[in-house]
């Protein structure tokens, strides 16, 4: 795989003055904001489906929410970044404006065709969200002669191929064998997660913290990659147990060398850089938890949760602050609302997975504390962030 850029700076440039809405310059604006609103909506919309009020929904219960987890939140998010950090990239425009307005109308489309009871519309309008993302990332980046960066339009398009084999299978159309369902479609947020953090993690790391030296072992670096890559083959072609937790083992070594590589016990001193250590460290512990499940040790529930609320959870949240606060021209300093907002996310991860292990007949409380804790963190990001994005950026430049 050859090398891909990350370079966040803005162009240097001005921004008209007096303007006081600036949602759609950007794409990081729009959907940052929905990302985080469909996060603090998502545990009174399961509570709407358990109370029998959203009864005629076409996905209920752990199917809805592992969908929007996926295709609702983190890719709002993966959206935002890239059709923000493209225009860096190419040094063309991205989608703004009224096809950025249309793209945010689509995805908020697909969120709510999953609460009715139209199905096929919910799997037309949910692989169309990526796929026109992935075209408008394409137009940048192909005018701007940026071929590097192609390989996140394809990432794009993998996500729209994986939520049209999933809601093909949710409405008869195919059989599909498990590891084709929820699971596959994990492995490639995983991936996706797993290149970016190793370009924008160090990166952040030594801009942010005075004498830190966060390494990029290009050997670790292409192991740490194909070890995931290995497992969403494994789960592709329905593994045995033993080779399936084999391969997790084998992840969850690579991925610590990685982690440790990047020198994460001196990231304690930036708040906003610890963060994304703090995520990243929660992916070699859903590796382990996913070895164990495989042999039957433990339940699948607390490897998933810390993919999703730790990992996941935990990486989009510093990335949605810190990148935020750059392209709004401001500080980038976490300051107590963030550290609140990454406390309660990580203590929803610890509660979430620890307490099946440790005290299973706990688990429907600690379900219940560990929502309300994902919910505030993403209450405190959209009462903090909401007007940032809103706004034009505090030092007149574009974006």
């Amino acid at each position: 795989m050859g090398t891909v850029y990350l370079s966040l700076e803005e162009p240097i440039a001005r921004a008209p003055r007096g303007r006081r809405w600036a949602l759609w310059d950007l794409g990081f604006r729009p959907f940052y904001l929905l990302a985080a609103a469909l996060a603090a909506l998502s545990v009174p919309l399961w509570a709407l489906q358990f109370s029998g009020w959203l009864g005629a929904a076409y996905l209920r219960g752990a199917a809805w929410h592992a969908h929007e987890m996926v295709f609702g939140y983190a890719l709002a998010i993966i959206i935002g970044f890239l059709f923000t950090a493209g225009r860096n990239w190419s040094g063309q425009r991205t989608p703004t404006g009224r096809p950025l307005m249309a793209l945010a109308a689509l995805w908020v489309a697909a969120r709510l065709a999953l609460l009715s009871p139209w199905g096929e519309l919910a799997a037309l309008l949910n692989v169309a969200v990526p796929w026109f993302a992935a075209w408008g990332l394409w137009r940048a980046l192909h005018r701007g002669g940026n071929r590097r960066n192609y390989f996140f339009v394809a990432l794009l398009v993998m996500m729209g191929g994986a939520a049209g084999v999933l809601h093909a299978g949710w409405l008869g159309w195919v059989t599909l064998p498990a590891g084709l369902g929820m699971p596959l479609a994990l492995d490639v947020v995983l991936f996706m997660i797993a290149v970016m953090a190793g370009r924008v993690v160090p990166m952040f790391s030594n801009n942010g913290v005075p004498g830190m030296q966060a390494v990029r072992d290009e050997r670790v670096e292409r192991s740490a990659l194909a070890t995931v890559l290995l497992l969403m083959a494994l789960d592709a072609l329905q593994a045995p147990a033993p080779v399936l937790a084999a391969g997790a083992a084998a992840a969850a070594v690579v991925h610590t060398w990685r982690w440790w590589l990047w020198q994460p016990w001196k990231s304690l001193a930036n708040p906003l850089v610890a963060v994304l250590h703090v995520a990243y460290a929660w992916l070699p512990v859903h590796l382990v938890l996913r070895a164990g499940s495989a042999l039957g040790a433990w339940p699948a529930g607390p490897a998933t949760h810390a993919l999703t609320v730790g990992v996941i959870g935990m990486v989009t949240l510093g990335m949605i602050t810190r990148t935020a606060l750059g392209h709004t021209g401001r500080p980038l300093r976490a300051g107590r609302v963030e550290q609140a907002a990454y406390l309660a996310l990580f203590l929803a991860a610890v509660v979430r997975v620890l307490t099946p292990l440790v005290w299973p007949p706990g688990l429907a409380a600690a379900t219940l504390v560990s929502a309300g804790l994902w919910t505030l963190a993403f209450v405190l990001y959209l009462w903090r962030y909401t007007p940032w994005l809103l706004r034009p950026r505090a030092d007149g430049q574009p974006g």
